[in-house]
């Protein structure tokens, strides 16, 4: 059974290692809910997210003899990243087993801390499987990235430094994967106020720990499709699941879409790189998943680690979607001057081209006639109706895409 006291152990083991994040209050968010929001920002930790805490923790604790032998994981990235730190500080082999869609960004910050990388399966559960031959057949030590009373002591020391700033917080909103990080937040939260609320963030594209929260017995998903790698767990340990009945509040979940909006939220407003499952949390609050009654809340941004082109992805969405960028397909003549005369109507108008591709060779055009695909930077939806207008009154035949 864990214990505060193990948490507190825990992080004299973290003195020195692992980063007090930073804990600052949230101006926008507060402002819109009426409320004191704050968030704690474990992507600015040392590999970009809370998963040092418990990886070093556990090698920390680990017989010499054990580390010896080197230790074996597998993980979707920031367990990874936080484990092959802590090997490396104890001068201990790790092989981490790794999903084979996991961005490059976390393989390769694996690599830079001296661990031997291999990738293998379409998701977390495949890789663990491939960790757990090798652990049998090496007969090293298998450091699991949740279910392990070391980790989960170590990811509570997050609750510790919350309440020591705020120690009259009434809500802590976590992202759920697995459960360690929750369940180490909620045994510490608990343990110094016993009213303080655990709110738990799951994907909708991975449900699993939600429903057998509401079934009180584990029920696996039978895939799990989401941006939120991190958090992207098909099946559920029991021994989490009754550790996050017994301290867990609510559990919630959110859609990628949300949590998309929530990445460049924290990008533009608070100039904060999250990955999705470090941005779950916030998503729950922005799209009123909480309920906030006035009150003191802490959202954990649990990592940082994500992949540029998934960024930039959900950048390009962000801008279409707040009519900050139109994309057009528009049909000319095929003649000297037509692409001048539309341009100038875009000048007109005061909007930006950022990308044009002219097509006359398509099927789909009568003879004489040019297909051009253009991206527009705009200055909102009013704007984007003054162009359209604008194309209408000239004749021009276009859709938005």
């Amino acid at each position: 059974m864990i214990t505060i006291d193990h948490i507190n152990e825990a992080k004299k083991n973290l003195e020195n290692v692992a980063q007090c994040t930073p804990l600052t209050k949230a101006p926008i968010l507060s402002e819109i809910f009426n409320s004191e929001i704050y968030l704690k920002k474990e992507n600015l930790q040392l590999t970009g997210s809370f998963k040092l805490r418990g990886a070093y923790n556990r090698i920390a604790n680990l017989p010499e003899e054990k580390r010896a032998k080197g230790v074996v994981a597998a993980s979707a990235g920031n367990h990874a990243q936080g484990l092959a730190y802590a090997a490396m500080k104890f001068n201990c082999d790790a092989t981490i087993f790794m999903p084979e869609a996991t961005p490059l960004t976390k393989v390769s910050g694996v690599k830079s801390f001296g661990a031997n990388v291999v990738l293998h399966g379409e998701n977390f559960d495949e890789a663990y499987a491939a960790a757990m031959e090798f652990k049998e057949k090496k007969q090293c030590e298998f450091i699991h990235p949740f279910a392990d009373d070391d980790v989960i002591a170590g990811q509570g020391t997050i609750a510790l430094e919350i309440l020591q700033k705020v120690p009259d917080l009434k809500q802590i909103v976590v992202p759920i994967g697995g459960g360690g990080l929750i369940a180490g937040i909620a045994i510490a939260a608990k343990s110094i106020n016993p009213d303080i609320k655990i709110i738990g963030v799951v994907a909708s594209g991975a449900r699993g720990m939600k429903e057998s929260y509401k079934s009180h017995m584990p029920i696996d998903s039978a895939s799990v499709r989401t941006i939120a790698d991190g958090i992207a767990v098909k099946n559920v340990n029991p021994k989490l699941l009754d550790i996050i009945i017994d301290y867990v509040d609510h559990i919630v979940e959110v859609s990628d879409t949300e949590i998309a909006n929530a990445i460049l939220f924290l990008l533009e407003k608070h100039k904060l790189v999250v990955e999705g499952a470090g941005a779950a949390a916030t998503a729950a609050i922005m799209h009123d998943k909480i309920e906030m009654d006035d009150s003191k809340v802490c959202a954990i941004v649990s990592g940082g680690n994500i992949d540029v082109t998934m960024l930039s992805q959900i950048i390009e969405k962000g801008l279409v979607k707040s009519y900050r960028k139109l994309n057009l397909v528009v049909t000319l003549r095929d003649k000297p001057g037509a692409l001048t005369h539309l341009s100038q109507i875009f000048q007109d108008c005061s909007a930006n081209i950022v990308q044009i591709d002219y097509d006359r060779d398509s099927i789909k055009l009568e003879f004489g006639e040019a297909l051009v695909t253009i991206a527009l930077e705009t200055k909102g939806e009013d704007h984007q109706k003054e162009i359209k207008d604008k194309l209408k009154e000239n004749g021009y035949r276009f859709k938005q895409i």
